[in-house]
């Protein structure tokens, strides 16, 4: 079907302050360490190798450990991975475990030597000066020098043309460091790309190749390399690490487009590693342009900034991220954004910049941060975790969770009433839904009266069932050229200037009534001013849909084990949902008995106790199964602040039971 011409188009979301008082934002918050809603990624490397200092930064705000398969041996991150072990073994803490593929890395061929880690590090260290002659050449006998450059892929002379943009880099630096190197290609031959340097850089490490791409607007015309998404070094890598060691995610560097994610997981799944998920990282512009399909099969999305950085107009860079972290919170999808602290490789302080980055990304909805260079060879890691901890911290204390909240529920209205107007909504059960959108029927979840204040505003059980079909909505599948419409106040994108495209508002399926029972517990936390959500769930899903609204608590998720069958065994599961939890913002996830009913939240609310989360006579919300249910219900912690308030009888007293639905596996 062609692309419908009429387009919607949605307010972006904005900040906003409770309160403007510099006195109160400059006083000291007071904080614990105990709890930061926003995950921290850290690629281990030689700064952070040691068992010890990884039992350092797991303690001091890591909840993930990444080994990039795009330089070291296999025994290196073996290594590494066993070290990260110890370090949860020895702390007591749940970490991911995260291997990033090499992919489509352009690199060049330069000669290296192991240190006493067994990392190899690259010799040789060459001064470019502007204006000087470049030849990056495909000859596989070339040795690196000052002035020539032997690329590892062979067919590069045919992705370039004059005129083109060729940027390269140490690995992992942030384009602003004296190793950066910006070409113009004057000339093209069968082996050779001849280039003129438009700075003085300090080429030094291994170098990576980015190729810029030369269009504008929509389309691409650069011809695109045809290295594929899994190199063969990839794949005997993940087949090696995913024997010994359970890898909770991996992260697809260079993902193009939706089938990518379906080939990897493909090449998963002949591994047996079926509970590894797909982090896609989003580093061109192919990868813009395609953008629904991979949000549509990824797990959750990595926002590769450096890469994409140089493949978008700088004034671009902004609307792209936002708008990309908007799509994914409208769908409950993690994610992550790289670069924030590259100055942290060699100082102990972010630049005033690197910090308001960081807090803008945490106002903005992001997930979690992924640490790059810092960790892996920079030499504060221990500071630069911290650092961006309490920054992520102090963002969240002002985070708007309400309108956070009111900006998914508008969407889901606008996104229904555009579906209702055109009668393009679905047929079935939940037709009903779409009787009460067109009859004007706004009620509350538990059948009562309108909201207050919301004349305009769907019914909360109305609104999250829209929600799937505006994440499709949200999806877009370009995002390229994104433009802001001066009439309308409207973000938009692509030739047609709709940034959403309400072609695809057609077949796509309601929400699953288990995102009305996640929202509906945020809405209870926030009526109760509740201190602790508390999810119990199997496989995490229902945490992460709680965690999609952003409430203001912790979300204490129990992942309780079950058993299940791959057709020849039964084995029991959890330990990996739990750790996969750890990337979701908001979550605390622990690993529960197998133990059930009021022992395991008893158990649950004491160690929220002795994390400070909670007090006596606090509320706490508790997403639970009972039976084929699930329910929402608010206990109350006790007096003597010992655990949960119960009667003379010693059964729990009064709670509060909001909604019971037919179960859905969580």
């Amino acid at each position: 079907m062609a692309p419908s011409n009429r387009n919607a188009s949605i307010k972006a979301k904005t900040h906003f302050f409770k309160n403007l008082s510099l006195a109160t934002v400059l006083e000291g918050s007071g904080e614990t360490a105990s709890w930061t809603g926003s995950k921290i990624m850290a690629t281990i490397g030689p700064s952070i190798h040691d068992t010890d200092v990884l039992a350092s930064l797991l303690e001091a705000g890591m909840v993930a450990g990444r080994v990039d398969l795009t330089w070291g041996p296999l025994d290196f991150h073996r290594n590494s991975l066993h070290n990260l072990s110890e370090a949860m073994r020895r702390t007591r803490r749940l970490c991911s475990t995260v291997i990033d593929t090499m992919g489509r890395e352009l690199m060049i061929r330069g000669q290296w030597q192991v240190n006493d880690q067994g990392y190899p590090w690259v010799l040789g260290r060459n001064e470019v000066q502007a204006g000087q002659s470049i030849t990056i050449t495909t000859r596989p006998e070339v040795v690196a020098t000052e002035s020539i450059l032997p690329i590892m892929y062979p067919k590069f002379t045919k992705m370039a043309q004059r005129g083109d943009t060729i940027y390269i880099a140490r690995y992992l630096v942030s384009g602003a460091e004296s190793s950066s190197l910006y070409l113009e290609v004057t000339d093209v031959s069968e082996f050779d790309v001849v280039c003129v340097a438009k700075n003085s850089a300090v080429l030094e490490g291994l170098l990576c190749v980015f190729h810029a791409e030369r269009s504008q607007g929509n389309g691409l015309s650069n011809t695109q390399n045809e290295l594929p998404l899994l190199s063969d070094w990839d794949k005997q890598c993940i087949a090696a690490l995913g024997s010994e060691f359970e890898i909770d995610f991996l992260n697809l560097s260079y993902t193009r487009c939706a089938e990518d994610v379906r080939e990897a997981r493909r090449f998963l799944h002949g591994l047996g590693m079926t509970n590894t998920k797909l982090l896609a990282k989003i580093e061109t512009r192919q990868a813009l342009l395609n953008f629904q399909g991979i949000l549509s099969e990824a797990d959750g999305i990595v926002i590769s900034r450096g890469n994409l950085g140089l493949d978008c107009d700088p004034e671009k860079m902004a609307l792209v991220q936002k708008t990309l972290i908007q799509a994914c919170n409208l769908v409950g999808k993690p994610v992550l954004i790289t670069r924030v602290v590259d100055t942290m490789v060699n100082t102990p302080r972010p630049t005033r910049a690197e910090a308001t980055d960081v807090a803008n990304a945490v106002l903005d909805g992001v997930d979690g941060i992924l640490l790059g260079a810092e960790t892996l060879r920079g030499k504060y890691p221990l500071d630069a975790v911290r650092t961006v901890a309490s920054i992520c911290r102090a963002a969240e204390a002002v985070f708007d969770h309400s309108n956070h909240y009111e900006y998914l529920m508008d969407a889901a209205f606008e996104a229904m009433a555009q579906a209702v107007a055109r009668g393009e909504d679905d047929e079935g059960d939940d037709d009903i839904a779409t009787q009460m959108v067109a009859n004007g029927e706004l009620r509350d979840v538990a059948g009562g009266s309108a909201l207050a204040g919301s004349s305009q505003r769907a019914s909360f059980t109305t609104a999250v069932k829209t929600m799937a079909k505006f994440s499709m909505v949200a999806s877009s599948n370009n995002l390229a050229s994104l433009t802001k419409d001066p009439s309308t106040g409207m973000i938009t994108s692509g030739s047609t200037g709709g940034l959403y495209n309400n072609s695809v508002l057609r077949g796509t399926p309601y929400l699953s009534k288990l995102e009305s029972i996640a929202s509906s517990a945020v809405r209870a936390a926030d009526k109760v001013r509740a201190s602790l959500i508390v999810v119990y769930t199997h496989t995490g899903q229902t945490a992460e849909l709680v965690a999609k609204y952003r409430p203001p608590m912790p979300i204490l998720t129990l992942v309780v084990p079950h058993l299940v069958n791959d057709g020849l065994k039964w084995q029991l599961e959890g330990r990996s949902y739990a750790r996969q939890c750890l990337v979701s913002r908001g979550l605390l996830p622990f690993l529960a008995t197998p133990n059930s009913g009021e022992a395991l939240l008893e158990d649950a609310v004491k160690h929220a106790l002795r994390l400070g989360l909670v007090k006596a006579r606090d509320q706490v919300v508790v997403v639970q199964r009972v039976h084929e249910d699930f329910c929402v219900k608010i206990v109350a912690v006790a007096d003597n602040g010992t655990g949960i308030e119960r009667d003379e009888e010693g059964t729990l007293s009064k709670s509060s039971s909001l909604k019971h639905i037919p179960s859905y596996v969580a």
